[in-house]
């Protein structure tokens, strides 16, 4: 769901604060409360259920993207990545990006 806002004027616009809206952005914070999420809907102007659960219908993916993905992911295996490690990698850039986003405030 995009509406083209920043994540600092949906913080202000919904109440919330931005760090907590980006650990959400981020998967780290993964079950926000239903108050949160209803602030969060009413920022964006949308109901609560269409917040939580998105039409996915318009969202098909791309399939020379998945191919790409897979060839990606099996190059990696090949390689010897396990998956533990390329969690930990995407894991990793996940804090990079919390990082940068920290240095912005």
């Amino acid at each position: 769901m995009e509406r083209g806002l920043s994540l600092s004027e949906l913080a202000e616009a919904a109440g919330v604060a931005k760090s907590y809206l980006s650990t959400i952005e981020r998967d780290i914070h993964s079950n926000p409360s239903v108050h949160v999420l209803d602030k969060i809907a009413v920022a964006l102007n949308v109901s609560l259920n269409q917040l939580v659960q998105p039409d996915t219908s318009e969202l098909k993916p791309d399939p020379s993207v998945v191919q790409e993905w897979y060839n990606l992911f099996q190059d990696a295996l090949s390689c010897g990545i396990s998956l533990k490690e390329l969690k930990s990698i995407i894991e990793f850039r996940k804090w990079q990006v919390g990082q940068s986003e920290n240095e912005e405030e």
